[in-house]
């Protein structure tokens, strides 16, 4: 027989923590507690995913403005400047509509990170955080849903100002 500081179960098995600590850490409960955030740490990665694209986006709107302000500096064509002045305007709407989109992904994202780190805080301490957990899902899925709002518009708005061909000459 061996001398020990831990309990021991009758299986010789290191006995559960939780007695010591008032925290359960035995296998099967982090196996769940894991299982619980892997939707929410797939959410991330899913936002991550849209920052990604919605950040590449706005690259090439800011990309465009620097384009047409650098042509309007070179241009002394009245009616050449009001045709830039009005599409700087839509890249102006069109920025501001993906900074938005960006920014609310952003929050959602940070709302998802706190919901798994509270289902683990709450797992391991006495914390009763069911309600707070919820809210902040709730609200990380009413951010991504309105960003996905601004991305619609913002393509909308580019689609509309698009001048292709034949188009392009009739406006």
């Amino acid at each position: 027989m061996r001398a020990t500081a831990w309990p021991m179960t009758s299986s010789g098995i290191v006995a559960d923590f939780a007695s010591m600590t008032g925290v359960d850490l035995q296998t099967e409960n982090v196996a769940h507690l894991i299982q619980l955030a892997l939707g929410p740490v797939f959410l991330i990665s899913g936002v991550g995913i849209t920052l990604s694209m919605l950040t590449q986006r706005l690259a090439r709107i800011v990309d465009r403005a620097r384009a047409l302000e650098d042509r309007r500096e070179l241009t002394t064509d009245e009616g050449r400047l009001k045709f830039i002045d009005k599409d700087l305007r839509v890249i102006l709407r069109r920025s501001r509509y993906i900074n938005s989109a960006i920014a609310l992904c952003t929050t959602s994202a940070l709302f998802t990170a706190l919901v798994v780190t509270l289902l683990f805080a709450s797992a391991f301490t006495p914390m009763s955080v069911g309600a707070v957990i919820a809210v902040m899902f709730v609200g990380a899925m009413g951010c991504l849903s309105t960003a996905f709002i601004m991305f619609l518009i913002e393509v909308r708005i580019a689609t509309n100002t698009l001048r292709i061909g034949v188009q392009k000459h009739d406006k």
